[in-house]
């Protein structure tokens, strides 16, 4: 049984696998929501911090497309962006809710939003933001294909100006396999194989012994793009 798995950086992962298989239980661990129940979970060789309580605190470097989820309850998505990006709001709103049907958005409540809803915010804002480590849930579920196209547009920017690594998950490899360099492929909370994606040809290794979230400390250019 494969017992570890290492990300590398700079590198797009697509993790697919049905409806309970523990693809987003895996990104809540990433991303520092949960803890996990055995193993080790480690981010650049050392395990997540945590507060006095035992509590785990998100990593900086790491964001998490269902982060509005946790952090944006009882604010509006005007109020959400601005609280994030505060220097964006206007180039967010102009791009996304100006001229869309997702206009009469702006100004309603994170909490009230249907899960098509929370995930598109969810996305747009991973688009937004500069972190070393973007974990997408979902990717491509309540997208059409033109939405697909458009972030997927966006995400392969990210990663080849940025170097920024790129986790997604999603129900099927139909839109993953054409732009991840990994596919890890889930089966009741286990990894039952891993493949290489049609975006490129070389073999990266892989090593498993324990539970861990890997990746060193290479320099992260802070340059956003537009």
């Amino acid at each position: 049984n494969l017992k570890k798995l290492d990300i590398h950086p700079g590198t797009v992962y697509g993790v697919v696998g049905t409806i309970g298989s523990g693809k987003t239980t895996l990104l809540n661990l990433m991303a520092g929501f949960d803890k996990q129940s055995s193993g080790s979970l480690l981010y650049e060789g050392k395990e997540y911090d945590k507060n006095w309580l035992g509590k785990i605190r998100q990593n900086e470097d790491v964001f998490c497309s269902i982060d509005p989820q946790h952090n944006g309850n009882n604010k509006t998505i005007s109020n959400y962006v601005s609280s994030q990006f505060p220097k964006k709001k206007n180039l967010i709103e102009n791009r996304y809710f100006k001229n869309s049907s997702f206009k009469h958005l702006w100004n309603r409540r994170i909490d009230r939003l249907s899960a098509g809803e929370l995930n598109w915010l969810g996305m747009i804002i991973a688009c937004e933001c500069d972190p070393r480590v973007l974990l997408i849930d979902d990717y491509g579920m309540y997208f059409n294909s033109s939405m697909e196209k458009d972030f997927r547009s966006q995400l392969l920017k990210m990663n080849r100006s940025l170097g920024t690594t790129i986790i997604l998950t999603s129900s099927s490899d139909i839109y993953l396999k054409y732009f991840a360099s990994v596919l890890i492929f889930l089966d009741h909370g286990h990894i039952s194989k891993i493949r290489t994606g049609n975006s490129r040809s070389s073999k990266r290794e892989s090593n498993f012994k324990k539970s861990s979230f890997n990746k060193n400390k290479r320099h992260h250019k802070k340059r956003r793009y537009n």
